[in-house]
């Protein structure tokens, strides 16, 4: 265990954002699964089963990082992972069964969920080496690669073959339906033109 000086502020903050990425963690292994059984490529169901393993080590390695610190592994409900995954859910609710479009949406929600991953690693990483704890910079430096990995591999799954499948699928939105909300912005600009004129 390596000295922790728990009077200090940047500790308190390094521990709470500890309990927040844990709570994370904690919750994308619930959610994974149910993006798994949604997409439809087997190379994007076999991406997401490898990262929902990479996931359970994530969580135990964030252990290691509390009993480190001296502290009881605790989670914090992370709100900003609640809002991504819940955005996730709208994505599979708004795309069609089966569709490359809902695999495209499924990468991209998973994509967000990575970047807030990597920027809390990142920031976790640097907290632990200003506080001397080594040990746990090592273990967190660990996860931050296997993140950064496995959003290198969702661009290369999308930018293979599901964008560009994607991109072929019929959508329900017709022309006619762009031009009439053109139509009421054009309408909605030229009454603000009005209105600053008359105020002139």
């Amino acid at each position: 265990m390596e000295p922790v000086n728990d009077h200090s502020q940047l500790t308190k903050l390094f521990v709470d954002s500890l309990k927040d990425i844990y709570w994370a963690e904690k919750h994308l292994t619930k959610v994974l699964p149910k993006m798994k059984k949604k997409a439809t490529s087997n190379e994007l169901k076999n991406a997401i089963e490898e990262h929902l393993a990479q996931t359970e080590e994530h969580v135990a390695r964030l252990e290691q990082v509390f009993e480190i610190c001296g502290k009881k592994p605790q989670a914090k409900k992370c709100e900003a992972m609640e809002g991504l995954t819940k955005e996730g859910d709208s994505v599979l609710e708004e795309t069609e069964n089966g569709s490359m479009t809902r695999d495209a949406g499924i990468i991209m929600a998973a994509q967000k969920v990575e970047h807030y991953e990597i920027a809390t690693y990142g920031t976790l990483v640097v907290f632990a080496k200003t506080l001397g704890m080594e040990n746990a910079a090592e273990i967190l430096v660990q996860t931050l690669r296997e993140e950064k990995d496995t959003d290198e591999k969702l661009t290369g799954i999308a930018e293979g073959s599901i964008n560009q499948s994607a991109q072929q699928e019929e959508g329900e939105e017709t022309e006619d339906d762009e031009t009439e909300e053109d139509t009421e912005e054009e309408e909605s600009e030229v009454e603000s033109d009005k209105e600053m004129e008359e105020k002139e």
